[in-house]
C-alpha cells in the first residue's frame, strides 16, 4: 500500500476501529495517527478521538468519501446562522471586557456619524473620525486587549 497523505480518509477493516471515517492526521515510519471524523454511513461527526495504528494494521484500511461533504441540508444552512451568533457575541463581550477603549471608539463613530453641520470642525475630520472609530471598535471587539497569562 502506497503511504497515506495527510488529510485522506480511511474506514477501517473490521475490528480494527470503531466502524466509521477516519482522516489522516500525521505519519511516522512506523504508524499513522488519525482522527475519527464520520460514522459508519458516512456522516460527519465531531469526536476529536485520535488514533494510531501501525503500518501493518493500517494496510487493512480503504479508502474513503470526506465526510464533510454530504451534511443534512439543515445542519448546512444552520451551520453559519450559529456561526454568527457565536461570533457576534464573542465580539460584544470582548467589548463589555474593554469599556473605555469602546466607549471611546462609538464616541468617534457617532461623531463621524452625527458631526456633520453640528460640529464646526472640518469634514475630513469627521470622515476620520469614523474610519478611527470603526478600527478601534473591531480593535476593541477583536480580544486583542485583553490580557494572556503567558504575556507576562
Amino acid at each position: 500500500m502506497t503511504e497515506p497523505a495527510i488529510y485522506e480518509h480511511y474506514r477501517p477493516a473490521e475490528g480494527t476501529l470503531p466502524a466509521g471515517i477516519y482522516r489522516v492526521v500525521g505519519t511516522t515510519e512506523d504508524d499513522v495517527k488519525l482522527l475519527h471524523v464520520g460514522d459508519a454511513d458516512g456522516h460527519r461527526i465531531n469526536t476529536g478521538k485520535l488514533h494510531t495504528v501501525s503500518d501493518e494494521a493500517f494496510d487493512c484500511f480503504e479508502r474513503a468519501e470526506n465526510p464533510d461533504g454530504n451534511r443534512p441540508l439543515g445542519e448546512t444552512l444552520a451551520a453559519p446562522v450559529v456561526a454568527s451568533y457565536w461570533g457576534l457575541r464573542a465580539f460584544l463581550g470582548q467589548l463589555v471586557a474593554n469599556p473605555v477603549p469602546s466607549v471611546v471608539a462609538l464616541f468617534l463613530i457617532g461623531a463621524g456619524v452625527f458631526g456633520e453641520g453640528r460640529l464646526s470642525v472640518p469634514a475630513l475630520l469627521i470622515d476620520v473620525s469614523s474610519i478611527l472609530g470603526i478600527l478601534l471598535l473591531v480593535y476593541a471587539g477583536s480580544g486583542r486587549l485583553s490580557a494572556h497569562p503567558d504575556s507576562g
